[in-house]
């Protein structure tokens, strides 16, 4: 784990540098009295970003894979023994998160599955803390914790009817009807979601590991597939050896990833090796023979060959414990490893990367621009103003009355300002609506009535399919709206270009497309586990309530998410145009004062022109000052421009040129 200790606490460092650097940013612009109230929210937002950060691992697998032996190999090795339970049969019997929060003491969170009779996902009760149940846990003791973390494992037999209600029994399904004791009654897990916050030093730096259960438990937790899974950085598919890919494996590796098996943070773990290790075959015949199941397990779940990984993780948990560094090297742990560090860092850190330097590009863009803007002003006006020098009274009230012209017809670019905010404020409005709380819960009531309806299976599936189609069409409209949007604020931007001769940077791309996918995958999700098959043999109402809590409460998270990133990207569009505005306006307000001074006392010219040309340098002090603050954050984040972007420059090459013509 050294490896991956090492490149964790490096991208911990890093980011924490990042986070450095923007606060400097923040105080600067603030300081420096350049910090608009868009360009603060954007920073406060990247800021917490970065405070939130979490790298999730998602461990995933059929039962007696060896799932949780993989997990303490890989990160507990170094408590000298297993911390999560780990023996032939289920171990993990509900999804179960483990990750740190400093402010809670160290202390398992545990879901009772009674609340699977009632409505709310997982992510609802996670807002109600009362509806937890809460264990400590004693970090001093080995023994202790593993006797803790044995709560994932609890079960508790209820009758038939109970875990029908629970939606965990299906009558018409032969494999549970076996499990049905001669009293009625059924095994099942005690809770239906756990969170171990421990102090283990990765999850410190924001390592967040997702143990899932078996197929049953996934099967009957949609959320897993269309959240939790969906959103690791990592996702490793465990397998044993010595059966390769069964039709189970396929079944849960199908739920879980789908059909694409080209998703580049999915990696097959061939686990238990050790089973191939045979002493009657050489060490040829045993490579062999792992090479073989490697093939199969790439060719069968359509993976690269380079993301099969065939470990033994008894072995090399044994192995780190007693320090054994030869059967370490056996159990292949370490290559595994390696390539958790190669692939989980950097994609994380690349993802991070640009979404901070967006915001900063943008933000510093911005303040340039009005600087620039200043800049320019102040080397006009103090043209004009050397050029009255040793000119007459009528020179000067020939500039006092152009300078009052000038004042005049801008307030024509402020009135066209504000009926670009009142058309933005209109198309913005159209692009909600369709997004709204009360549009979504339009949808959900027809479907819910239209499958209340429904007699034959196809009118039940055609109503579901009808409701993802009308929610697709909701989020077309409003995609349409935001490019409309974005047209107006470019011929804005365009206008105001042709009139003053500023220079815009065009609004931030943004569409809806990234939401339609996530509903795209929702809906596959409801295929697979509410397809033709369960509409036929499962009770038709337990089958509604089971689609409405949790793929309707992935429609709504989505909907939230799309609504809620709009509204963020129309606050952005308008405030660097306003901030122009105002900055000439401010401009022509001063020109217009410091020409009527001058007229009144012509001595006032020279001592004019000295606080111009104070004022010009201070400008572009700030502007260096401003590209020092800019670099910085970059060369932090480690950006490679790769020729597709300008370096910033020292100064303004406007600037340069109009000095020279001074």
């Amino acid at each position: 784990m050294v490896q991956l200790a090492t490149s964790f606490q490096q991208y911990s460092a890093w980011r924490d540098a990042l986070a450095s650097a923007i606060t400097q940013l923040r105080r600067w612009l603030d300081s420096a009295q350049l910090l608009e109230a868009d360009a603060a929210r954007r920073l406060e937002v990247a800021l917490g970003r970065l405070a939130e950060d979490k790298l999730v691992i998602a461990f995933v697998a059929e039962f007696s894979r060896g799932k949780s032996e993989l997990i303490n190999a890989i990160f507990f090795a170094d408590y000298g023994r297993r911390i999560l339970p780990s023996s032939a049969g289920r171990t993990t019997m509900c999804p179960t998160e483990l990750m740190y929060d400093e402010s809670l003491p160290p202390c398992i969170r545990a879901l009772p599955i009674e609340t699977r009779a009632r409505l709310g996902t997982t992510s609802d009760f996670k807002k109600a803390a009362a509806e937890w149940r809460v264990f400590p846990v004693d970090t001093n003791s080995p023994d202790g914790m593993l006797q803790a973390f044995k709560l994932v494992s609890e079960t508790v037999r209820v009758s038939v009817e109970e875990a029908r209600m629970y939606g965990l029994f299906d009558p018409d399904d032969e494999d549970q009807a076996v499990a049905v004791d001669r009293d009625g009654m059924i095994e099942i897990s005690r809770w239906r979601h756990a969170v171990i916050n421990f102090p283990h030093p990765l999850l410190k730096q924001g390592l967040v590991i997702l143990d899932t259960p078996g197929l049953n438990a996934i099967g009957t937790e949609p959320e897993l597939t269309l959240s939790l899974v969906p959103s690791a950085h990592a996702v490793l598919f465990v397998l044993a050896a010595d059966t390769g890919v069964t039709k189970s494996d396929l079944e849960v590796w199908r739920h879980i990833v789908g059909a694409d098996g080209h998703v580049a943070n999915h990696l097959a773990v061939l686990n238990k090796i050790d089973g191939l290790w045979d002493p009657l075959k050489s060490e040829a015949e045993i490579e062999a023979e792992v090479e073989k199941q490697v093939r199969s397990v790439s060719d069968t779940l359509g993976l690269p060959r380079a993301r099969v990984f065939p470990v033994s993780a008894q072995k090399g948990l044994v192995a780190k414990v007693t320090g054994d560094e030869k059967l370490l090297r056996a159990s292949r742990l370490p290559t595994l490893e390696a390539a958790l560090v190669d692939m989980l860092v950097p994609a994380k850190q690349t993802i991070v990367r640009e979404q901070t330097l967006a915001v900063i590009d943008r933000v510093c863009s911005e303040v340039r621009q009005a600087l620039t803007t200043r800049e320019r002003n102040l080397i006009e006006q103090l043209y004009e103003l050397r050029a009255l020098q040793g000119k007459n009274q009528s020179a000067i009230e020939r500039l006092l009355l152009r300078a009052h012209n000038e004042q005049r017809d801008f307030e024509e670019v402020v009135r066209k300002m504000v009926a670009a905010r009142v058309v933005l404020a209109r198309l913005a409005n159209e692009a909600y609506a369709p997004l709204r709380r009360d549009a979504l819960r339009e949808r959900v009531l027809q479907a819910r009535e239209r499958m209340r309806k429904a007699r034959l299976t196809p009118q039940f599936l055609v109503a579901v399919r009808e409701y993802f189609q009308q929610l697709r069409e909701l989020l077309r409209q409003a995609n349409s709206k935001i490019a409309e949007i974005e047209k107006m604020v470019l011929g804005v931007q365009r206008r105001f270009a042709e009139e003053q001769g500023w220079s815009l940077s065009p609004p931030m791309p943004f569409s809806l497309d990234t939401y339609l996918a996530e509903l795209e995958r929702a809906e596959a999700a409801y295929r697979s586990h509410f397809g033709p098959l369960a509409v036929v043999t499962r009770d038709k109402w337990a089958l509604i309530e089971r689609f409405f809590d949790t793929v309707v409460a992935k429609s709504r998270e989505v909907f939230l998410a799309a609504e809620r990133d709009t509204e963020a990207w129309v606050r952005s569009l308008l405030p660097p145009i306003e901030a122009q505005v105002r900055e000439q306006r401010q401009h022509l307000k001063k020109r217009a004062e410091s020409v009527a001074r001058i007229r009144e006392a012509q001595e006032s010219l020279d001592s004019r022109i000295g606080e111009l040309e104070e004022a010009l340098q201070h400008v572009q002090q700030r502007l260096q000052e401003l590209n020092r603050c800019a670099l910085q954050a970059r060369a932090i984040a480690g950006a490679d421009d790769g020729g597709q972007r300008t370096p910033l420059p020292s100064e303004p090459e406007a600037g340069k040129r109009l000095r020279v013509q001074i």
